[in-house]
């Protein structure tokens, strides 16, 4: 997928710096099982001065961008530590760490074949970023709540 073909898709439902995500849909919107209730169709697209990725299928299970929300607000409150979106499948995985004085390192590591390339990208963003991807985190998770419960280990 090209950068111009991405218009059709409309605004990102997620923006993190150069990180642009869109949430299509359920993979499988009729299943009420965690695991499989839970996986989001979504393309996802950085874009720096002198490159592109693009990586688009069911790559984010919504409890992963729970997961960031949850991170990303302790960040938000202190400025410090890191907030990630640690997705399960290899095509996409986010890592934001704050230095306390409002200044937040991005590093995103995005593929769309995981044995034929790598791509990780570095910038630097400030906490004024921050509040958007809490809001988009939750809009998203507003549309697309966590179905069922994560069996536990063990029984």
């Amino acid at each position: 997928m090209k950068p111009e073909d991405l218009a059709r898709f409309g605004e990102p439902s997620l923006r993190i710096g150069g990180l642009r995500i869109w949430v299509h849909g359920r993979q499988f919107p009729e299943s009420g099982d965690y695991w499989d209730g839970n996986w989001l169709m979504v393309t996802a697209f950085y874009r720096s001065a002198g490159s592109w990725v693009c990586a688009s299928g069911p790559i984010i299970h919504g409890p992963e961008l729970a997961h960031l929300l949850a991170e990303a607000e302790r960040l938000y409150s202190s400025l410090t530590g890191t907030a990630t979106l640690p997705c399960m499948e290899p095509n996409l995985r986010v890592e934001m760490k704050g230095n306390g004085r409002g200044q937040v390192e991005v590093e995103v590591a995005i593929t769309p074949d995981q044995l034929t390339e790598t791509h990780r990208y570095h910038e630097e963003i400030d906490q004024t970023y921050l509040p958007p991807v809490l809001e988009a985190c939750r809009a998203i998770l507003s549309k697309y709540p966590i179905k069922g419960a994560a069996e536990r280990a063990g029984g």
